[in-house]
């Protein structure tokens, strides 16, 4: 068995990019910045911040490019992808995205002291995972996603 999944907590770089494949679907990029913080063998505080790409789909891609900005914290949960193409250099290009399953919304900035009661109803969940039916199988959509409809 194999397993793809990813999960990232962070905030925007920048805002949400919304663009709609050939098909109507609407698909909506950003980039996410993750940090973290240790001790190196010094004792000394390290810092370093790590960038992802993510890519979202269908409802939840006009919902985040309506509610979320650059600065928002976000949680995506999905999985990692690989894709590539040929640039008109001739040279072979590479990107790794996150393409999200499920995503929620962090607190909102600004918002001062916040507890449990205020994150959880500000912060909203949307989640494309496929529906069932009444006999619990799974309904997966109609349409195939072509990755090589995504314009960007």
């Amino acid at each position: 068995m194999y397993l793809n999944k990813a999960l990232i907590f962070g905030n925007l770089t920048r805002d949400p990019e919304i663009k709609a494949l050939p098909s109507g679907i609407k698909v909506a990029s950003f980039s996410v910045a993750t940090n973290r913080v240790w001790k190196d063998k010094d004792g000394k505080k390290q810092e370093s911040a790590d960038f992802h790409n993510i890519v979202v789909f269908g409802r939840q891609a006009e919902i985040v490019g309506q509610y979320i900005k650059k600065g928002s914290s976000i949680f995506v949960e999905g999985r990692m992808q690989t894709r590539s193409w040929d640039a008109q250099d001739g040279t072979k290009k590479y990107r790794t995205e996150v393409i999200a399953d499920r995503v929620q919304f962090g607190p909102r900035a600004g918002s001062g002291t916040s507890t449990q009661s205020d994150t959880s109803n500000s912060s909203k969940k949307f989640d494309s995972a496929p529906e069932t039916d009444n006999g619990g199988e799974l309904k997966y959509p109609e349409e195939e996603i072509n990755v090589e409809d995504i314009p960007f």
